[in-house]
């Protein structure tokens, strides 16, 4: 990459840094093995139908997973999240045992993780997927959605750190 394409892509970052996102984590389950991710590329898409997406780098085991699994679970973190949405950022976590000491239960429709704490969970089905530069884009269709209590508010993303929001 050039230097100007760097400053650029410096630039961008720096930018977009100031554009908060909510919080979450997409679980998929492949067989016996859990994958989880945090995002914060979360987006609704259609109501009717109800249809969301999200991002995943292309290099990511979770988007390997999808390959092959099409169904998979959003948990929308709630203020008491940043720690596992910390855990589930890091790059070098092992892919075995990856939510061993969270609390979860699977979803009726995916099979995957939905992930405590959280305020609100989705199950999705893929619709497609795309390659935008280095990230995929994942599309699903909306298989069922549901909130439960919260009392800590929610947990965004701005300048670089996890905060919660009250």
């Amino acid at each position: 990459m050039s230097p100007v394409e760097t400053d650029l892509v410096d630039r961008f970052r720096a930018t977009m840094a100031r554009l908060p996102g909510g919080v979450t984590a997409v679980a998929v389950r492949r067989g016996g093995l859990d994958l989880a991710m945090t995002a914060t590329t979360v987006v609704s898409v259609s109501l009717r139908p109800p249809m969301l997406l999200f991002s995943v780098h292309s290099d990511a085991r979770l988007r390997e997973v999808l390959d092959e699994v099409d169904t998979w679970a959003v948990s929308i973190l709630d203020g008491d999240g940043r720690v596992l949405a910390e855990r589930l950022a890091d790059p070098g976590r092992p892919a075995v045992g990856q939510l061993v000491g969270v609390r979860h239960r699977r979803g009726e429709h995916s099979g995957a993780a939905l992930l405590e704490p959280a305020q609100a969970w989705l199950e999705c089905r893929t619709a497609w997927i795309r390659t935008a530069g280095d990230h995929d884009v994942v599309v699903g269709e909306v298989l069922d959605a549901w909130t439960g209590a919260t009392g800590t508010g929610g947990l965004v993303h701005h300048l670089g750190r996890l905060r919660p929001l009250t």
